[in-house]
């Protein structure tokens, strides 16, 4: 098990780690014990990053590009020395079982490694000429980085969404204030070290640990933060957006999802019964990707409802140390009363509990909820409606495919959605009827950094991944010249 300090250094702006005023509790999710104290910053400690941030600016965004793509490398490969290390601190923190914390690390090696493919090419991109009706004019259109941005990421998966934004961030040549979860801030003060050893200079990567209301709203609010991309539900979503507003800044938001699993009458059951299940319970069902929603073609209902309930029922719960652990804890008690309160919920609104629904026997300390499915949902519910962030299924049968995409895209939310069907072209026309940012076919939940990350609706503002994610953190200058 891993040991830590009795106060590690929250804060790391301009190139060095600082204390701060504030006491962060890191708990373990799989024990309840304190794992370790962090110290948190506050709003003159926010102050003090975006200063070290606009400083190294002028010198960052003239980096050659090429250059900046060799940091990136670097931060890939220093996070693939520690992998091991990286692995355990999401075990630790978050209760994630070894195997799925080591598809997050693996994750963020792949993403700095994608940006800096692509940041290694900027240079030679980065003007571009505009055809005009005249030839009495010419234009080219110049993509420069927006300036110091500030990184606001969840608990749910550590480094993988500050991958997402740090990465290109840094490559675009944006100086970044990142704020990690508070409840999970341990793979990220791991990272800032690695970042640290491999040499970026001072102030173009600053770190401030800190809560919400101490550190991300005067984040949000700041005069020379130019832009916030922040990963998160909502109601805070909601509350960024707002700050940012004071100073009229551009917001990138990718925020909940009520997704939706559709199991045509012709999709293999085994296959959908798998993919329901980790479109589910994987992470615990912390994911604003969760298909919590699983529509079943009618002649398939009652087979699949049965094996549905043995597969999660079956899912080994327990130490994510442990080889054979399938699904970990959630995060905190706060996330483990929140998710058995909307469990009580749905009983009382009329649904029917088919399996789960409370702490496991077995585990009685720890913050763990049994894989829940339930039935009979009734579709004006909060359990239907609403982002659960924990292992529970909703199933409903359907008549048609019309019938199942009316149902799924009833919704505030569009992040997602899975199809499976045999026939790839039925398939296919459901996916482009779906309104979300990102359908599978056939598929788990597997994300490349390739492909865009976001959604429809409430689901999100702008989009992360992919060169949209680069562009996020890129303004647009157009120079027209008389010939």
């Amino acid at each position: 098990m891993l040991n830590f300090p009795q106060n590690l250094a929250g804060l790391f702006i301009d190139g060095q780690w600082h204390h701060g005023p504030q006491a962060l509790t890191v708990i373990n999710p799989s024990n309840e014990q304190v794992l370790a104290q962090v110290d948190g910053a506050d709003e003159s400690a926010v102050d003090l990053a975006v200063a070290a941030a606009h400083r190294a600016f002028a010198a960052w965004s003239h980096t050659p590009s090429r250059q900046r793509a060799a940091y990136l490398r670097a931060i890939a490969d220093g996070v693939e020395a520690r992998r091991e290390r990286l692995v355990q601190l999401q075990a630790c923190n978050n209760g994630k079982p070894l195997f799925e914390a080591g598809i997050d690390v693996d994750d963020v090696i792949g993403t700095f490694n994608y940006y800096a493919g692509l940041a290694e090419q900027l240079d030679e991109q980065r003007d571009t000429p505009v055809p005009l009706p005249t030839d009495e004019f010419s234009a080219q259109v110049r993509r420069e980085p927006c300036g110091v941005v500030g990184l606001i990421v969840p608990w749910n998966f550590p480094m993988v969404t500050t991958a997402w934004k740090l990465a290109p961030a840094l490559a675009a040549g944006c100086c970044v204030v990142l704020k990690p979860s508070e409840v999970t801030p341990l793979a990220e003060l791991e990272l800032a070290a690695i970042i640290a050893d491999c040499g970026l200079p001072p102030g173009v990567f600053n770190l401030v640990c800190g809560t919400g209301l101490a550190v991300g709203a005067p984040m949000a609010a700041h005069k020379r933060i130019a832009k916030i991309s922040f990963t998160g539900s909502n109601a805070v979503g909601v509350q960024v957006m707002q700050r940012a507003a004071e100073t009229v800044k551009g917001v990138s938001l990718e925020l909940g999802g009520k997704s939706a699993l559709l199991v045509l009458e012709d999709a293999d059951l085994d296959l959908a019964v798998e993919l329901a299940s980790g479109g589910g319970y994987f992470n615990a069902g912390q994911m604003c990707s969760a298909t919590s929603r699983v529509l079943v073609a009618q002649p398939l209902y009652d087979e699949f409802l049965q094996r549905l309930k043995a597969r999660a029922e079956a899912i080994v719960q327990g130490d994510p140390f442990e080889p054979g652990t399938e699904m970990g804890a959630l995060v905190n008690l706060a996330q483990f009363q929140r998710v058995l309160g909307h469990i009580d919920a749905g009983i009382t609104a009329g649904a029917t509990l088919v399996t789960g629904g409370a702490r496991p026997a077995a585990l009685p300390v720890g913050y763990f909820v049994q894989p829940t499915v339930f039935t009979d949902v009734p579709l004006d519910s909060a359990l239907w409606n609403e982002e659960i962030f924990g292992p529970v299924l909703c199933v409903r049968a359907f008549d048609s495919d019309a019938q199942a995409i009316e149902l799924a895209n009833d919704s505030d939310f569009g992040l997602v959605a899975s199809v499976v069907s045999a026939d790839v072209q039925r398939a296919g026309e459901v996916a482009n009827a779906l309104q979300a940012g990102l359908v599978w076919i056939n598929a788990p939940q597997v994300i490349f950094p390739q492909t865009a990350w976001g959604g429809y609706k409430q689901s999100s503002l702008g989009r992360e991944l992919g060169p949209w994610g680069l562009q996020a953190f890129q303004e647009i200058k157009h120079i027209v010249r008389a010939c």
